[in-house]
């Protein structure tokens, strides 16, 4: 067994990165030192800056405030002699190789010679970094490099040397893998390594084509977006994200280091058309959403026009392939398929030419970048976030279509590509066992089973193995091992339907040994389909909502009462009718980054799939107090609390610790809740049917009041009374001033009744409206 327990790290550099690695470090619960160099009256000053921002970004790096106490603080003079204390030190200073190698011989003369140093690096060679030192330092040392944001990206990329010592490597591996919830994928030391290889050029390439072919910004974010599986920044809005003066230096040292005959340099810098722009927007400090604004103005809901560097109104209407694209994916079928059929529109031009020349470059970095197509797979969905790597978006399409996309922009066809077409696919199922095409050289291709860490599962993956029980065009249900079964949801952005809830009664039915529900989603769900409310809103379909919230509720119930163990295993975010689903579950194996709540009352609703009820009954049991647990569910439903951990998710109740399991790598939570599911089974019994007992309606006066000095404040609006005053009709017995007890059936009633009031409302309609035209909620 690899040790993995590091007794003293230490992270040297405080910025972006060094500081998101210490936060991480902290999140696992782990102390560690962060250094930077001595600045200010008390010396540390940019370290506490760095912990300051740590306990301000947002979205949070931090699971809880609690571990910003973990973080211990010094400077690199001061302090540098407690590195001889350390057994793992993180290089993540400023990317200039004699300011590292610099460092690195200071650390030569104090540190143990069992401490590990790794470089956070995310272009320089480790050839180059540790050319003048000993080999026993370069032993232990290795690349570690993360993707920002640290908590959220979860793509750790470890690079050896020529000399590093393989249990370095695997204890490395391991620490990263078990403790801190990484994707570790090693790479051989070339250029870029393998995320920012080929993540950059897919970027740069977005960039040249939205120019060629004459898209703006939003449209072309749109098309690299979700109908690709990339996430919805794009090209454009991903560079604003990240820091428009950090892509471009990135951009700069990959096009230093680069072999001359790399595809890369055509859409470089100087050779790519946006470079002057962005030249322009960093010297007037448009570095993105850290500073005034980049690509997107959202001060002012301007964008800049690419092609004459302009500013004009943003453009929020989608171009036909996107929505296309979205329906195709809605129904079932292949997004890609739609997105390059020839039509002669420029979008379809961007889509075919971006695809063939991202694809193009990823097969060409086979074999001698790296044997196994998964490793660029996975670098590209764990670090940035794609639904699908690039092999994988191959074997979608075909790889006679990519092939045929490729000859039609004028690139060379890779060999490994070209092979792919003789041998099958990239990947391959036999029986339950998922293959993948390995490249040994160009001459020797075969088969070999796709190698993930010890107890790591990704459904995704798992999937292509098993032939689901039943499905729609919202969910599945599958047969897992040990007679378990797995309900996925699937839909658009997995907002939850009549068909997601057609799949969760299957489940109740043909329930196996137990129940899990999880799918690989980048969201676990954030909650009902709104548009389908809109539509029923404004038909004025009353009953089709109380026959939808009823079919929801009913379905939810299901699965608290199967007489076999029901478990939820969400990451990100569980939001609304999400949460509700797994509010009605026997326990949580919830990835840290899980995002829990009810928000219902954020758009004029309120939850009215169990959540009220679950939360209120909830705080009853923690207060054993009536009027405690009444106003603390009006005051986190009315305010639509969520929680952005699990431990912050359990101020509110959502995440019980004492019951509930938080999982810091997400692809153990398969491995996890099944265990758990197998340790509950024997003796298993559900819930007891429960009665509830409400309050007497004196407390409503204090809740009106309170709701109306918020207005005179201005923290709320006269809606929000009237949502937050509907909320209370549910939990407070608004007939007299004595407790009522209640059936669970009530409260179930109680929620319906409510929403089909506040859905009754021009304001509840108003607020809908904005959310799903504009993206955002008004306040009326």
């Amino acid at each position: 067994m690899v040790d993995t327990d590091f007794k003293k790290i230490a992270v040297i550099g405080a910025g972006t990165m060094g500081s998101g690695i210490a936060g991480q470090i902290a999140n696992a619960g782990h102390k560690v030192l962060l250094l930077d160099l001595p600045r200010g009256e008390n010396r540390n000053d940019a370290v506490e800056a760095a912990k300051a921002r740590l306990a301000k970004s947002d979205p949070p790096s931090l699971m809880h405030k609690s571990c910003l106490d973990l973080i211990e603080v010094g400077n690199t003079e001061d302090d540098f002699d407690r590195l001889a204390e350390c057994d793992w030190i993180i290089e993540a200073v400023v990317e200039r190789l004699p300011i590292k190698k610099d460092l690195y011989n200071r650390l030569n003369a104090v540190i143990s010679d069992t401490c590990i140093v790794t470089s956070n690096t995310s272009t320089i060679p480790i050839s180059l970094l540790v050319e003048d030192m000993d080999v026993e330092f370069r032993k232990r040392f290795a690349i570690t490099h993360y993707f920002n944001p640290v908590r959220y990206m979860r793509l750790l990329e470890l690079v050896r040397g020529t000399d590093t010592d393989e249990n370095v490597m695997a204890r490395l591996a391991r620490y990263n893998d078990e403790v801190l919830g990484k994707g570790v994928v090693t790479c051989n030391d070339t250029p870029g390594f393998l995320g920012n290889r080929v993540g950059v050029f897919a970027l740069q390439v977005g960039m040249d084509e939205a120019v060629r072919n004459g898209l703006s910004v939003e449209h072309a974010d749109a098309l690299m977006g979700r109908p690709m599986g990339i996430p919805k920044t794009g090209v454009f809005g991903l560079y604003d994200l990240i820091g428009v003066d950090l892509m471009s230096d990135v951009v700069s040292t990959l096009g230093d280091i680069l072999p001359a005959d790399d595809a890369f340099h055509a859409v470089g810098w100087p050779q790519n058309p946006v470079r002057n722009l962005i030249e322009q927007m960093i010297a007037d400090g448009f570095t993105g959403d850290k500073g005034k604004g980049g690509f997107y103005r959202a001060e002012d809901g301007h964008a800049v026009d690419v092609l004459t560097g302009q500013l004009r109104p943003r453009d929020k209407k989608l171009p036909a392939k996107a929505i296309k694209a979205a329906d195709d994916l809605a129904a079932g079928k292949e997004p890609l398929t739609g997105l390059i059929a020839e039509d002669g529109t420029p979008q379809t031009a961007f889509a075919r030419r971006m695809l063939a020349r991202v694809l193009a470059y990823a097969a060409s970095l086979i074999p001698n970048v790296t044997q196994s197509p998964q490793d660029i797979d996975d670098a590209m969905k764990l670090g940035f976030n794609w639904i699908r790597g690039p092999f994988e978006m191959m074997d979608a399409l075909g790889a006679d279509t990519v092939v045929n996309l490729i000859n039609d922009v004028g690139v060379d066809v890779p060999p490994a590509l070209a092979l792919s077409a003789e041998h099958g696919p990239f990947y391959a199922a036999e029986g339950d066992v998922l293959n993948v095409l390995n490249f040994k050289d160009l001459d020797n291709a075969a088969y070999n089973p796709v190698v993930l860490p010890e107890g790591t599962q990704r459904f995704s993956l798992m999937r292509q193995t098993l032939t689901p029980i039943a499905q729609n065009e919202a969910a599945s249900l599958f047969e897992i091992d040990g007679d378990l079964r797995l309900i996925e949801f699937h839909s658009k952005a997995n907002a939850l339907t009549a068909s997601s809830m057609e799949i969760v009664r299957a489940a109740a039915k043909d329930h196996g040994a137990g129940i899990l529900v999880h799918n690989d989603a980048q969201h676990f769900s954030a909650g009902v389909d709104l548009n389908r409310f809109r539509a029923m809103i404004e038909a004025s379909d009353w009953n089709g909502i109380d026959a939808f919230l009823n079919d929801f509720q009913q379905s939810v119930r299901a699965l608290l009462y199967s007489p076999v163990p029901v478990i939820g295993a969400p990451s990100g975010l569980g939001l609304g009718g999400g949460y509700e689903v797994l509010a009605h579950c026997d326990k949580l194996v919830a990835h840290a980054n899980s995002v829990l709540g009810l928000v219902e009352a954020s758009v004029g609703v309120i939850p009215s799939g169990g959540g009220v009820k679950e939360t209120y009954l909830r705080w009853l049991t923690a207060t054993n107090d009536a009027k405690k647990a009444a106003w603390n569910t009006w005051m986190q439903v009315g305010y639509s609390q969520t929680g952005a951990s699990p431990q912050m998710a359990a101020k509110y109740q959502y995440f019980l610790p004492d019951r509930d399991i938080s999982v810091m790598n997400r692809d153990k939570l398969i491995t996890r809740a099944t265990a758990e599911l197998r340790a509950m089974a024997d003796g298993y019994a559900p819930r007891k049917v429960t009665s509830f007992t409400l309050p007497g309606n004196s407390i409503l006066p204090e809740m009106s009041d309170f709701m109306d000095d918020g207005i005179k404040k201005g923290w709320f609006f006269p809606h929000d009374k009237t949502v937050a005053m509907t909320v209370a009709t549910i939990v407070v017995n608004v007939d007299a001033d004595e407790p009522l007890v209640v059936s669970e059936q009530d409260m179930y009633d109680r929620e319906r009744a409510a929403f089909l009031r506040l859905a009754k409302t021009k304001e509840t309609l108003a607020r809908i409206v904005s959310m799903l035209d504009d993206g955002e909620v008004i306040r009326n």
